[in-house]
């Protein structure tokens, strides 16, 4: 029984979800441009590291700088950045509430203070 509500629970939130279909190899979601992400991306790196990330298209875009400036990652032509640009942002966008929220200033251990004198033990 309990198997059977996961899989309607799975169930619905994947059709409110949008149910995109995605990839099995690389879990992109396929779309135009998909295939540009899973030749340039994978080539380095895991996909997971992009299914995981949220960003627009300038923050996407400001990533594969660092990328091309530390990495090494190829230049694109302009044509190929433009389409992955477009995939990215399209279906790993910016997500509201995706980290947890900021510990409670209350539940954070005091500052350390300076060291005092250690503890004499005779």
């Amino acid at each position: 029984m309990r198997r059977l509500v996961l899989t309607l629970v799975f169930l619905l939130s994947w059709s409110l979800a949008g149910a995109q279909e995605t990839d099995e190899a690389t879990g992109l979601v396929i779309d135009d441009g998909w295939q540009l992400v899973r030749i340039h991306c994978g080539g380095c790196h895991s996909h997971a590291l992009v299914t995981g990330q949220r960003a627009d298209r300038q923050t996407w875009l400001d990533i594969i700088r660092w990328m091309q400036a530390t990495q090494n990652l190829w230049q694109f032509a302009p044509e190929t950045e433009a389409g992955i640009l477009d995939y990215l942002s399209a279906n790993y966008p910016p997500q509201p509430n995706r980290r947890r929220a900021p510990i409670p200033p209350s539940l954070m251990p005091d500052p350390p203070g300076p060291p005092g004198p250690p503890d004499r033990v005779d």
